[in-house]
């Protein structure tokens, strides 16, 4: 994807998988490009039709999360792109997780029993339920890993006022729930999840995208706890399956380790496992829209002229 140019364009940010475009001072433009990554390293090949995949997921959820608290999300003018409202981001994720998955269960089974200020109890295994659902924040890292962190050591470093705290978490539980209600009315289990949020004068806004397999972990519901009694793996659909294609293939991002090869099956089966993911999440078929990039600007500025000031 070739870096574009808008009327009244004031920055401009490649991230990992998004390129960001501020336009004046109210504004972004995020376009959601098809390149994956994991363990904080973007492998080498795009992923076809997985930034319209996220792109869509996340407008879906957005819109279907308004009541709980509001959110930047202005416009979608093509399959991979958002416009909304700048917001100043605070610089923590908030990491909602209702079973002990991924990290959780890395740190648990270590003998961990404290992550990031929650208390995991003890006697339970991978993928179980948690009594209620914990958040295990983590810094927004500019370059490198983020890092684990607690809600006192936020408020501590400034990261976010006590009172600013108190509504992040209250908003980031109750998105959870919202989230896991979605879930399990399309057979699903919603995991664990992550929401980032930011700050427009007083009031704080959800930003980013919501419930996507890049930003979320989901089960099967159906056959979850004959799985977790007989100790079988269970189904899941996140990107988890490629960090586990990884690691089998010894790469965690380290230094000195080097991204294993990406041939064509396993980068379709990647694009196949996308779609089947948006298919379930969102109960309607995926239909592809590639655009060129001549048409995706024609309608970024035609959704801008529509801005107010």
């Amino acid at each position: 994807m070739n870096q574009f140019n808008f009327p009244n364009q004031t920055n401009y940010y490649k991230g990992k998988v998004r390129d960001v475009y501020s336009i004046g001072e109210n504004w972004l433009v995020m376009v959601a490009s098809d390149r994956i990554s994991a363990f904080d390293v973007i492998l080498p090949r795009p992923i076809p039709f997985k930034g319209q995949v996220l792109n869509q997921i996340a407008e879906h959820m957005l819109n279907a999360t308004r009541s709980i608290c509001p959110n930047w999300l202005v416009s979608v003018p093509a399959p991979t792109v958002s416009i909304g409202k700048r917001c100043v981001p605070f610089k923590i994720e908030m990491v909602v997780r209702g079973n002990l998955v991924g990290h959780a269960w890395r740190t648990y089974n270590a003998g961990g029993r404290v992550l990031c200020g929650a208390l995991m109890p003890d006697g339970l295994k991978e993928n179980d339920f948690f009594p209620t659902p914990i958040i295990t924040p983590s810094t927004k890292a500019a370059a490198g890993h983020d890092e684990d962190i607690s809600p006192k050591e936020i408020i501590a470093q400034g990261l976010c006022s006590a009172a600013d705290w108190e509504i992040l978490s209250k908003y980031a539980l109750q998105l959870f729930e919202k989230g896991k209600e979605i879930a399990a009315s399309r057979g699903l289990i919603l995991a664990d999840t992550k929401y980032e949020f930011g700050k427009i004068g007083d009031e704080i806004y959800l930003m980013d995208e919501v419930h996507t397999p890049d930003s979320s972990r989901y089960f099967y519901a159906d056959g979850f706890a004959e799985r977790q009694k007989t100790g079988e793996r269970q189904k899941q659909l996140s990107k988890e399956f490629v960090r586990e294609w990884l690691i089998e293939n010894n790469f965690m991002g380290k230094e000195g380790q080097t991204v294993p090869e990406m041939k064509d099956d396993w980068v379709l089966t990647i694009s196949k496992r996308y779609i089947e993911l948006y298919e379930k999440v969102i109960g309607t078929s995926f239909i592809p829209a590639p655009l060129s990039d001549e048409e995706t600007i024609a309608c970024i500025n035609e959704a801008l002229k529509k801005l107010p000031e």
